[in-house]
């Protein structure tokens, strides 16, 4: 494995590392139920994912004609508390990526976590299913708190790849995910960026603007090899 040009590899979480669609639609559709609204198929919270709950349960309901913000804030914070106690019902690593991870630590290679799903989410699905040790850090999209403009400091900006590196005292890093908010914050970060083509992805796996695109987890080491 010394031949692999990286200390570190950071990880997305949804849609990258962890197959995670039907907890997430199933708060969808709680919310959407609460709402008033018509339930969407679980499967189509693939479409959905990428920023971040707040961003999928908005699409969810504007597609229905939407609702007044207060109520809408209302409804986002059920959601977070339904999926707070049923985060890791049907969540589970994609094929290959237990391999990878096991790999990766046995030449030396440090791992990180950057999704912007919230941090004790992403850390309580982690420790469910016995895989947050693996990690030397796992940044959330609400860790590094709000910039200027009042926002989260999250992907597509590039601060938590940025953090992600830094705690990994890697010389050279790279990261793995789904969507043009992975793509376009490792760019910021300028580092190289792996396309999960398998993932949740909101444009076409070879339109993001990937170093390399891959089908599987399988593919990674190999993929990390040739750039």
């Amino acid at each position: 494995m010394a031949d692999i040009p990286f200390d570190a590899v950071g990880f997305d979480l949804d849609g990258t590392l962890l197959e995670t669609h039907k907890d997430l639609g199933a708060a969808v559709n709680h919310a959407l139920d609460l709402g008033g609204f018509k339930l969407v198929p679980v499967d189509s919270s693939k479409d959905l994912i990428g920023g971040g709950a707040k961003i999928m349960l908005a699409r969810a309901v504007e597609a229905q004609g939407g609702m007044p913000v207060d109520e809408f804030r209302d409804l986002y914070k059920a959601m977070l508390r339904y999926y707070s106690d049923n985060c890791a019902v049907h969540t589970q690593p994609y094929p290959g990526a237990l391999d990878t991870l096991d790999a990766l630590e046995a030449s030396g290679i440090k791992a990180a976590v950057v999704t912007n799903k919230f941090e004790a989410f992403a850390r309580a699905i982690l420790e469910q299913l016995g895989l947050v040790d693996r990690f030397v850090t796992v940044i959330g999209g609400d860790s590094l708190g709000k910039g200027p403009d009042g926002t989260f400091l999250a992907k597509p900006a590039p601060d938590p790849v940025l953090r992600a590196s830094e705690a990994c005292e890697a010389k050279r890093f790279v990261f793995i995910g789904d969507s043009s908010y992975d793509v376009k914050a490792a760019k910021a970060a300028r580092v190289p960026v792996v396309v999960a083509a398998y993932g949740y992805c909101d444009h076409p796996p070879h339109d993001l603007g990937g170093d390399a695109v891959i089908d599987s987890l399988e593919q990674l080491i190999p993929a990390l090899r040739a750039l």
